[in-house]
């Protein structure tokens, strides 16, 4: 195998803030699409540990805790309202994780990076939703206390003793809000401004190859509203379900798009030329000319699936956003100067991208069930975009789709898809949310089945109890299978799953735990079991022997 498809796989925690060495995603496979030889040609003695190797999944649980297969453990790292600072607290319905290690030779000591992704007002600001509307108005101190609890945190953590801990008070702990200012990177303003206030509705993210941290903003008119134009084209505001909109009037414009965070000062800049919509996440790949290819998607149904590539090396900006035509293999460029549809329809490029899914769909992209995460294998070279449902076209339990393009290029203008996994009970998963590949190319899967539908015995989702974390092993007799080695809290999902630089680690998110809840007296979930007997979103350390195996018994040697 060359040297570049080697250290595409060797693995993705060899970033470091010290030098700039890139996230094994983001390294080039080379221009095929071939297996990695190494993988083919795995010793007979690795295949027969792997044989020997007891991966023994868990049964559907509907039990309020965090249950684990054998083999794994787990510990908290931080928890909602957990003190950062002497001044910051940590956010709540946490998200997405990445880490970069201060230093290549240590991957025991870096930064943190997660994402908070929406509130409850029940538990944030004391304001039920679930009360009539008319009985109450939410407060402007409501509304700055919902604002501080998204964004995203930067935690310095480092592992003593075996156990990941939060290194207190370091000034590199920091909180991102949807109060912070964050520029605009683009040439025109947008409604008049260079700078947004603040980020929100932080879903899934990557890491560029400069080293920063990515965020991606979803559900965004949750929290301003959304602008929407009728058949004349005249615009109107949608109201937010959060209201947000009448205490602080921010266009609904600065809102839906990618997010770059510096790690190192907390600085951050909204990439428009990514487009704007519901972005679950984005990932990046770094072509040999150090153009930046990034695959994102929107998480909504009936929404579609995004490619940027750049025209000038290490940059968001400078380059096109295509849409994806999965019928016809085709990748569709959303260009002003070239699209008569687009100049027909909007008056310059910056509209375009603003008002991305209707240009999408002037396009005739492809519609799909929730494109969110996307992750490239390390094996194949393949793209993995899991597909969560779409119970308006009665696809309940949803898919992990495959695009593989064409020549193994990433800048490619055609490709092919496939559906690699489809959920339902004969795989035993449903609504497949965020993936990871760790070192040894297994793919790891969280589910998303919403906490109204689960272990309700008239929905399709019973069998499957509570979300769960799933693997799919690349080799040895479990190979292809969808094994359940995690089962989450009541009302609970896991997102964000991240890998430490060597291995022993899984991060990861316990979001929305007792997200039914009506009452804080009655909870319906009590997970992490503080004193206070309220549910907490939270991140984990999972790690164990079954997990150090499971990286190791694949891993190609460099």
């Amino acid at each position: 195998m060359d040297y570049r498809r080697r250290n595409f796989i060797s693995f993705l925690g060899k970033a470091s803030l010290g030098a700039v060495l890139m996230p094994q995603f983001l390294i080039s496979c080379g221009n095929n699409t071939s297996p990695a030889k190494g993988f083919e040609s795995t010793s007979k003695e690795r295949l027969q540990q792997l044989r020997n190797l007891v991966l023994k999944g868990l049964a559907p649980s509907d039990k309020d805790d965090l249950l684990l297969a054998n083999g794994l453990k787990y510990h908290t790292i931080i928890k909602w309202g957990d003190q950062m600072n002497e001044t910051d607290t940590f956010g709540f319905n946490n998200d997405f994780t990445c880490f970069i290690p201060f230093d290549e030779a240590n991957p025991k000591d870096g930064l943190l990076w997660v994402n908070h992704e929406y509130i409850d007002p029940l538990f944030v600001s004391e304001f039920n939703v679930r009360e009539p509307k008319h009985s109450k108005e939410k407060t402007k101190e409501q509304v700055d206390k919902e604002m501080y609890n998204v964004g995203g945190s930067i935690l310095r953590i480092k592992e003593v003793n075996g156990q990941w801990q939060v290194v207190e008070n370091d000034p590199y702990n920091r909180r991102i809000t949807a109060k912070t200012p964050i520029k605009l990177n683009w040439d025109s303003p947008i409604k008049g401004k260079t700078t947004a206030i603040g980020t929100n509705s932080n879903c899934s993210g990557g890491i560029t190859p400069w080293n920063t941290f990515i965020t991606c903003e979803e559900n965004y008119d949750s929290c301003f509203g959304e602008t929407v134009y009728d058949k004349n084209n005249i615009a109107s505001h949608r109201p937010s379900y959060y209201g947000w909109e009448k205490f602080y009037s921010y266009p609904p414009e600065h809102y839906g798009w990618v997010v770059e965070v510096n790690p190192k000062d907390g600085t951050a800049q909204k990439h428009i030329a990514l487009g704007r919509f519901a972005h679950e996440c984005c990932t990046l790949y770094e072509l040999e000319d150090k153009r930046v290819v990034a695959y994102t998607g929107d998480d909504k149904n009936n929404e579609h699936l995004y490619k940027f590539i750049s025209s000038k090396p290490s940059s968001l900006k400078e380059g096109t956003l295509y849409v994806a035509d999965t019928v016809h293999g085709k990748w569709l460029p959303l260009d002003w100067e070239k699209q008569p549809v687009l100049k027909n329809n909007f008056k310059h490029q910056t509209e375009v991208l603003i008002r991305g899914r209707e240009a999408a769909k002037l396009l005739g992209a492809t519609e799909l069930n929730r494109p969110e995460d996307i992750e490239i294998d390390p094996i194949t070279g393949h793209i993995f975009v899991s597909l969560t449902n779409n119970k308006s076209k009665r696809d309940f339990h949803g898919s992990i789709l495959k695009i593989e393009e064409t020549d193994g290029a990433y800048d490619a203008l055609s490709f092919t898809s496939s559906i690699y996994k489809a959920g339902g009970e004969e795989h035993g998963f449903s609504c497949p949310d965020n993936l990871a590949f760790d070192l040894s190319g297994n793919l790891w899967m969280t589910s998303d089945m919403s906490g109204n539908t689960m272990n309700k015995e008239d929905k399709p989702y019973m069998p499957f109890k509570n979300n769960s974390l799933f693997v799919i092993p690349r080799l040895g007799e479990n190979a292809g299978k969808v094994v359940r080695v995690a089962s989450v809290p009541k009302d609970a999902e896991l997102t964000g799953p991240w890998f430490s630089p060597d291995g022993k680690t899984l991060f990861l998110s316990v979001q929305h735990p007792g997200e039914q809840t009506k009452d804080l007296n009655t909870p319906t979930s009590t997970w992490p079991f503080d004193a206070d007997n309220i549910p907490k979103p939270a991140v984990v350390a999972i790690t164990g022997d079954l997990i150090e195996k499971m990286n190791k018994l694949t891993q190609i040697e460099s």
